[in-house]
């Protein structure tokens, strides 16, 4: 095992998370059938699918030329900031300038830098969120409530 090439190690991260997050959609909740899925059959069938990307993915490192393993703790810190921005601002004040919160400073950490593209993602996560709160029926904290 290479731990030092960055396919290999991603697919192993993916795989962990999807074996933790499906443990407990599997264990804390009632899977149903799929005639009638309970509270836990959704979280577990992604999980399932994200293992099955992890192991493609720790299969395709084996054939493809090793990424070296790189850390930038700048990047790592950008995205955590952006990470706790959208969980404090959206508690305290609305999901809306959470996600622009998120989307501003986490794309900081990529490798080019625009305020277009900020601009269209953010939109689009919007749209996504007014999409599961009125269409979805979640409680989400938007304008118009």
């Amino acid at each position: 095992m290479n731990f030092q090439n960055r396919n290999f190690v991603r697919g192993l991260v993916l795989m962990a998370i999807a074996v933790l997050f499906g443990l407990v959609a599997y264990l804390h909740y009632p899977i149903g059938h799929f005639s009638r899925g309970g509270p836990g059959l959704f979280p577990f069938m992604i999980s399932c699918i994200l293992f099955v990307i992890g192991m493609l993915t720790v299969v395709r490192s084996h054939f493809v030329a090793p990424a070296p393993m790189n850390h930038s703790v700048k990047n790592i810190a950008l995205v955590l900031t952006g990470l706790a921005g959208f969980a404090l601002i959206s508690e305290h004040l609305d999901m809306i300038p959470g996600i622009v919160f998120l989307v501003f400073v986490a794309t900081a950490a990529g490798t080019s830098y625009s305020v277009v593209r900020n601009v269209k993602i953010s939109v689009g996560l919007i749209a996504v969120a007014y999409a599961f709160k009125y269409v979805l029926g979640l409680n989400l904290p938007l304008l118009g409530q």
